[in-house]
């Protein structure tokens, strides 16, 4: 897993769920069920100021756990990736905070299952 804060181009929902992520150049469908969830962050170290009445969005991060699985007009594989989203309360940017490993999937050989 690394950490990251890079901009990402993120499709929502009408709810705000992400339901579509490009990045890199390859289009990706959100596999299954998001997850959110909030974490405090430092503000201080990316603001100078707190403005006044700017509230939750300027101490936490909302955070989107996604399964990502590439379009099939876009790769000939079907390996999926976990990524940690970001998105900012205020403007609504969105950034890759996370990159979870997920190994492909591969075929136990009879011998290796003995």
């Amino acid at each position: 897993m690394g950490l990251f804060s890079e901009s990402i181009a993120v499709n929502c929902t009408d709810t705000g769920q992400p339901q579509g992520v490009q990045w890199k150049g390859t289009l990706y469908a959100v596999a299954n069920k998001p997850e959110r969830w909030y974490e405090r962050r430092q503000w201080w170290v990316e603001e100078n100021r707190a403005p006044l009445g700017s509230g939750a969005g300027l101490v936490d991060h909302e955070i989107w756990r996604v399964q990502l699985q590439p379009s099939a007009a876009e790769t000939e594989t079907s390996h999926s990736i976990t990524l940690d989203l970001v998105r900012h309360l205020g403007s609504g940017r969105w950034r890759l905070l996370r990159i979870h490993d997920a190994a492909p999937s591969r075929a136990v050989e009879p011998e290796e299952a003995a």
